[in-house]
């Protein structure tokens, strides 16, 4: 009843008004300033609220919930113990929305940090949403789309938004549940998860994607670390409170979290496991060792949506010890240089997501879109001013084709937000932004508190450069600015320049407001070995990243200790026999009391002295180990990029195996694997030969493959035929491709694979 178009089409349009005036822009071009407000738009299209008109939601346990109701939409009068000295809510008569799309392995990076300042209360109601889902459904969103969980992209970054909110002070939500959620999710066992809490790392065998979900999931833990040494101070701010802080001593909550921050600490340093210090990249690793050959160019499965040369800098929770090991500031900005102006094309696999090159990096795609701030770390802002502006001028246009890639629920939009407005959290969960330069004049931010902060840049739409900066008058030495400097309002002086002025906030990062328990990490060795399967004999030697580390083994299975025999480096360990190989390396700090964890590696004598010869050309990415892989005794799992299938496309396998004599032959047999999504079917049907000669062969087997062509399981079949007994010294096999994917596939009209491994005779 008296619902009139004209109303709500005005009241919208009012409404838009008011979200967009959270953050008010003059002194750009016209492209400039339609850009930015369609950037903000798209920031405010995601996330929706999903509930009905009466409060009711469909929740990821399939029933239905109501938010008017919901433990999250009351408040607590007081703060508790149990929260940690924060009211779980504070808004009454204001329930918490609920709301959906989710994209967080996107919208961590920018999105959400852009939120906590021009929308803390919606931060809140996320946050909320996320306890919610964590409740009905088991764990905390990864990638959420209308009330499921769709676990398309990696890592567990919801708890990148939660560090983040508590550290600038959001209150709205419960700090204690939020901690238990997030804990949970970084102490399941899926997606490589067991095998990095394991190891501190995930190798190839172990999931696809090793490296990024072993990067992503270290920069998870710093969050849960931040959230425990939070938590931990509330609590010691509560018993000074009551006037009895001496029984913290014995305080049980407290040690509690003393003992999670330090776990999660040192959890956040397991990118050290993964670079490779004769290279300076992050690699992956397979059996104990690093994946050979490497290119880090290449895109392959061991990343997720990029290569070596942007994953090898994500490290945002701790970019100083990321400079170390690339060995100190000025050489970790020359390797910055060389990733801006590398000549390297993309190699590898095709992904359509990587786009927006500067040499390589991809401002197309998210994991890259930090890496331009860190030269502020480095000492070399100017540089920072350059490529963002660069990136800013010719990354974002107001026409219909105006993004470099995929906005990604607003994640594109809210880099543009932030970088125009001369400010970028490369860490969300530490509450502090580096700097750059402005593209505008003059913006205000309005707050939520009432009050403003004010960014003023003469000049800044065509001069690119920082001559020095003021906040409040106060000349700014470094290229940081804390968050709650921004949120007490005030103005923030640029002063601009058409060329770089290196003397300008030059003053390195401040080295100690970082999380640096690194001293007490200790990275695993490196199991350096040519060869995974042998026939004779075969040697192997060990590496740490700290040199001349003492390293400790066993080549029994059996976990080594500080006891166990010690390495001698420059020394080779010889095999003979298949073995278990498990070492450990201890650390020249603590009185040798910190120890890495267990690094461990198979390597195989093999069973015969078969050789094979293989008349078709295996991918590059999927080689099985090479050409013996299809004989050396080593079976493949489910996971297709594991290391031990050999991928055929889009040829046929021809493959002849020379037993050495004659043999008599009763059965012969292959495994394959299926993963229709990933384009890889069976064979269509598999020949079986035999030869004295290796020139003249004769038929002794047809096996049709029975697997479904639109059968979309992960499925691995061995297909064996019993043939009449036959003297050969050759034995070739012959598996036929399915051609061209089928019209129903995603893929029509594609190549696809052949996955064998591998190929017996008995």
């Amino acid at each position: 009843p008296g619902w009139n178009f004209e109303r709500v089409r005005s009241d919208a349009k009012a409404g838009w008004n008011k979200e967009l005036s959270r953050i008010e822009i003059s002194g750009g071009t016209d492209a400039q300033t339609t850009t930015f407000y369609t950037a903000l738009y798209h920031t405010m299209i995601q996330p929706n609220i999903f509930e009905d008109a009466d409060g009711s939601y469909r929740g990821h346990d399939g029933k239905v919930h109501n938010v008017n109701t919901d433990s999250t939409a009351t408040e607590r009068t007081t703060p508790s113990a149990q929260s940690g000295g924060h009211p779980s809510f504070v808004r009454r008569g204001a329930p918490s929305h609920e709301y959906t799309v989710f994209s967080l392995w996107d919208t961590f990076r920018a999105a959400h940090p852009l939120y906590t300042v021009i929308d803390q209360r919606r931060t809140a109601d996320f946050i909320n949403t996320f306890i919610r889902q964590y409740e009905q459904g088991g764990r905390l969103p990864v990638w959420e789309l209308a009330g499921n969980e769709t676990d398309c992209m990696i890592g567990y970054h919801a708890v990148s938004v939660i560090a983040d909110a508590m550290a600038k002070g959001i209150k709205g939500f419960d700090y204690e549940k939020a901690y238990e959620a997030a804990k949970h999710s970084a102490e399941l066992d899926h997606y490589g998860l067991a095998a990095y809490k394991k190891r501190g790392y995930i190798s190839m065998e172990d999931e696809n994607e090793s490296v990024s979900k072993t990067l992503e999931y270290a920069y998870d833990d710093w969050c849960i670390s931040r959230m425990a040494e939070m938590l931990l101070a509330a609590r010691l701010a509560e018993l000074e409170r009551s006037g009895d802080r001496a029984a913290g001593r014995n305080d049980k909550r407290l040690q509690q979290l003393d003992e999670e921050r330090r776990a999660y600490s040192k959890r956040a340093q397991n990118f050290e496991n993964l670079f490779d210090p004769s290279t300076g990249f992050m690699r992956p690793k397979k059996n104990g060792g690093f994946v050979s050959p490497f290119a880090p160019n290449e895109v392959t499965f061991n990343y997720t949506e990029g290569n070596s040369w942007v994953y090898s800098f994500f490290v945002p929770q701790n970019v100083p010890r990321l400079m170390e090991l690339e060995g100190g500031p000025e050489k970790f900005a020359a390797k910055l240089d060389a990733l801006f102006t590398t000549t390297d094309k993309l190699a590898g696999r095709e992904q359509p997501d990587i786009t927006g090159l500067i040499g390589q990096y991809a401002h197309g795609n998210e994991p890259s879109h930090h890496i331009a701030y860190l030269y502020n770390y480095a000492g070399q802002p100017w540089k920072t001013q350059k490529y963002v502006r660069q990136i800013l001028d010719n990354f974002y246009k107001p026409t219909p084709d105006g993004l470099i890639g995929n906005e990604d629920c607003g994640q594109m939009s809210a880099w543009y937000i932030m970088s125009a407005l001369g400010l970028y959290e490369v860490a969300p969960g530490d509450a502090d932004y580096t700097l750059a330069s402005p593209l505008f004049e003059t913006a205000v931010i309005r707050l939520e508190n009432g009050r403003a902060f004010t960014i003023k840049a003469p000049g800044a739409s065509r001069l690119p450069y920082v001559r020095s900066i003021r906040l409040n008058g106060n000349e700014l030495q470094t290229a940081f600015l804390s968050h709650e400097m921004l949120m007490r309002g005030g103005t923030l002086n640029f002063e601009m320049s058409a060329t770089p002025v290196k003397t300008a906030m030059a003053t390195p990062f401040r080295y100690g407001d970082v999380l640096s328990e690194h001293n007490a990490f200790v990275a695993v060795p490196v199991i350096k070995a040519d060869k995974r399967v042998f026939r004779d004999s075969m040697e192997l030697t060990f590496e740490t990243l700290a040199d001349e580390a003492d390293i400790r083994y066993t080549l029994d299975g059996s976990t080594p200790s500080s006891g166990s025999q010690r390495y001698e480096y420059g020394h080779a360990i010889r095999l003979t026999k298949t073995t278990n190989v498990k070492a450990i390396a201890i650390g020249a700090y603590n009185e040798g009391r910190d120890l890495s964890q267990v690094v461990d590696a198979t390597f195989y004598r093999m069973p015969h002295d078969w050789t094979v010869k293989i008349d078709t050309k295996y991918n590059r990415q999927y080689t099985g180990g090479g050409d013996e892989g299809l004989i050396d005794g080593i079976r493949g799992s489910t996971s297709f990029a594991s290391g031990e299938w050999q991928g055929y496309q889009p040829q046929d396998l021809i493959a002849t195996i020379d037993l050495k004599k004659d043999t008599r032959v009763s059965e012969v047999g292959g495994g394959f694997l299926q993963n229709a999504g990933s384009w890889i079917w069976m064979p269509t049907h598999i020949e079986f030969e035999t030869s004295m000669d290796g020139v003249n062969f004769t038929r002794v087997a047809d096996i049709k493959t029975d697997v479904a062509v639109d059968d979309r399981r992960e499925t691995i079949c061995d297909y064996t035929a019993k043939v009449t007994p036959v003297t050969a010294r050759y034995v070739r096999v012959h598996a036929y491709n399915l051609g061209k994917i089928p019209s129903w596939h995603p893929g029509v009209g594609n190549d696809a694979f052949i996955f064998v491994d591998e190929v017996w005779v008995k």
